[in-house]
């Protein structure tokens, strides 16, 4: 009998496990990392990935376009990286005029003056010019479109400067696969048009055939919202790119830089080689922490666990997520979804009619109650999810018990004591279909 900690909110659950049962503990991997993040961030920009450095791209003269996350992408620490890019720009020649900033919001709102310090940091802020991307007002230009139909409406400014330089962080990502890259492009600095017709690849183009599964974690072999995305940033042809991943300890332990794909591959194979577990077999009874405070602040975000624990779980089998959520939801779009909604087909309709990421976070939420027995081990007010059919505890043991009155005992187990983090991959993959 083994005995095992994971993280609740700010506290710790311990459950048991005998060793017939135990198909394994998921844990992020200890790979090697920079000793600090500006170590990290220099040694990429001084060996880029299929690319001369920026400095030997740019000319004296050229204007010079950094496209910069957003204040919901603000734990990449962009007032570390963000610096030393600029310095290494002005090697080749380009004067702080010719330089400047635009905050790939996407669809989220626009941005404070703090708000702009605090992205851009001390060093940069009121020296350089920055703009936030505004999807639904700013002026455009027109690409046509990809293969896959999705008209493609830039920012006028990025199109325009002689260089775009693609900065960001590499994380898995639920749908894209993994987020950086062509997600600066498509949709940092796309136009709302462009952004909803790119997410709707998330579903089959039938109505109620329901979500496309290789549009997934982890996956970029026939993901359509990643390939679409791809053939969005090749139509920029943007000039370099420099991303960066983050350690354990929420820190900069990597970075990549260079050719905004190649770069990006390259970075790629980090997250993975950190946060990648093959698993030969999927379990009965898969337990996973959403990695206490603060990633299990609302319910919104702890959803991060549940869909990397599904990849683990056979079908009907029973999930349990220990996640705090002190902020109940924390999003009112996917709230929407789960209580006016009662099943999948009902919130399929909703999302087709009108599609944003946190109405389709709440449809996948509700779906995981359909296909798997559904424990939520939370501080949420169960009225919340009443009608759901997530089963709510307060303890992991109250849980357990809910799930060994449901199954039996003796269930084939795994544990993941970092669920935000890490992906469960089995050997065989769905095959794309785009019917």
């Amino acid at each position: 009998m083994g005995i095992y900690e994971l993280k609740f909110g700010r506290e710790k659950a311990k459950i048991e496990v005998r060793e017939e049962e135990l198909l394994g503990v998921m844990k992020s991997r200890e790979v090697p990392c920079a000793a600090t993040e500006e170590e990290a961030v220099l040694k990429a920009l001084e060996n880029p990935v299929g690319s001369p450095r920026i400095s030997e791209k740019v000319k004296p003269g050229e204007t010079v376009c950094i496209v910069t996350c957003d204040l919901t992408r603000s734990w990449q620490h962009p007032a570390v990286y963000l610096p030393l890019l600029v310095g290494e720009i002005k090697k080749g020649g380009v004067r702080d005029e010719d330089i400047f900033f635009l905050v790939g919001t996407g669809t989220h709102r626009s941005h404070t003056p703090e708000e702009h310090r605090l992205l851009l940091g001390e060093k940069l802020y009121g020296r350089y010019k920055v703009w936030d991307h505004e999807s639904q007002t700013a002026a455009m230009t027109d690409f046509g479109k990809t293969s896959f139909g999705t008209p493609v409406r830039l920012n006028k400014m990025a199109a325009d400067a002689d260089h775009v330089i693609l900065t960001g962080g590499i994380v898995y990502h639920f749908m894209s696969g993994w987020g950086g890259g062509r997600k600066s492009v498509l949709p940092g600095i796309s136009s709302y048009e462009t952004v909803m017709a790119n997410h709707a690849l998330a579903l089959k183009p039938l109505p109620g055939k329901g979500r496309n599964w290789v549009c997934r974690g982890g996956n970029a072999e026939g993901n359509l919202i990643h390939l679409d995305m791809t053939e969005a940033a090749e139509k920029l042809a943007p000039s370099f790119l420099l991303n960066v991943i983050m350690s354990g300890e929420g820190k900069i332990g990597w970075a990549v830089a260079g050719d905004w794909r190649k770069a990006h591959e390259a970075g790629r194979d980090i997250v993975d080689s950190v946060d990648r577990i093959p698993i030969t077999q999927p379990a009965e009874l898969v337990v996973a922490s959403a990695c206490g405070y603060p990633k299990d602040i609302n319910f919104y975000q702890s959803t991060k666990a549940l869909f990397n624990a599904e990849a683990a779980a056979l079908p009907g089998a029973a999930v349990v997520i220990l996640a705090s959520c002190v902020e109940g939801y924390g999003n009112e779009e996917m709230q929407m979804m789960l209580q006016k909604y009662k099943n999948s087909d009902e919130r399929e309709v909703e999302l087709r009619h009108s599609f944003t990421i946190a109405k389709y976070i709440g449809y996948c939420a509700g779906q995981a109650a359909e296909r798997f027995d559904f424990h939520l081990v939370t501080d949420i007010d169960p009225e919340l999810l009443a009608g759901t059919g997530i089963k709510i505890s307060r303890t992991l043991d109250e849980a357990l018990k809910k799930v060994h009155a449901a199954h039996g005992t003796g269930l084939k187990t795994w544990l993941m004591p970092h669920g935000a983090n890490t992906l469960p991959v089995l050997p065989s993959l769905p095959t794309p279909d785009r019917s």
